[in-house]
């Protein structure tokens, strides 16, 4: 029985069963707190502690998947592509977007570390929150951070981001595609534009576009801190 949890196949073919079981709740359950991708997670979890098998057991198969994470990004590039001429009309609103944006996140996280008496490492850990998993990784370790805790932070601010978008949205009556698509792509980054693809092309592209931005801007202020 051991020898089926031996192995990275195992672990790819139970995060491929779980989210599809949540792409299938999520159809059948239509609401934004039925997020495939929170769903495949606790459905994870709620595996791996019934059956006591152990996490580094399953990431095995984890970091194959998170190989993909890098091209997955790059294919944004299609949708900003096709949006190329409303780039070039916008880019100084979106760069100053995703700067405020960037700076606000930053801020936040030093304002409220500082407040709460929290230490250097679970600070360096929590400011690069909202960018893309690499470039936050890669952030965290510069400032002697827990990786492990930021990529729980990126993938939890992400969650938020896609569950959360559009009723923002609809209560704070934010109508313009590019704001919209800006805003969450700054603050939710990948998981974020996943779902502000399904909010419209404009959206996703200016989303999928901010990621960068905002992953460079917090790169240059992190250096800062």
């Amino acid at each position: 029985m051991s020898e089926l949890f031996t192995g990275p196949l195992w672990g790819i073919v139970l995060s491929i069963l779980c989210f599809a079981a949540g792409t299938w709740l999520s159809r059948r359950f239509p609401s934004p707190l039925v997020n495939p991708l929170l769903i495949a997670i606790a459905l994870a979890v709620a595996f791996l502690k019934l059956t006591g098998i152990p996490l580094n057991l399953y990431q095995e198969g984890g970091d194959v998947i998170s190989l993909f994470l890098g091209p997955a990004t790059a294919s944004l590039a299609l949708s900003i592509y096709n949006q190329i001429a409303m780039l070039r009309r916008h880019w100084l609103p979106i760069t100053a977007g995703a700067l405020v944006g960037s700076a606000v996140s930053i801020g936040s996280v030093l304002l409220l570390c500082r407040l709460f008496g929290l230490d250097q490492a679970l600070t360096a850990s929590l400011i690069p929150k909202s960018v893309t998993t690499p470039i936050a990784m890669e952030i965290s370790r510069q400032g002697g951070g827990i990786i492990p805790l930021t990529v729980a932070m990126v993938v939890f601010t992400g969650i938020l981001g896609a569950v959360f978008a559009p009723s923002l949205a609809k209560l704070l009556r934010i109508q313009d595609p590019v704001s919209l698509g800006v805003a969450i792509g700054t603050s939710s980054h990948a998981l974020g534009t996943s779902r502000a693809i399904q909010m419209g092309e404009i959206e996703g592209a200016m989303s999928g576009l901010s990621i960068g931005i905002a992953g460079l801007i917090t790169v240059i202020l992190s250096m800062f801190l």
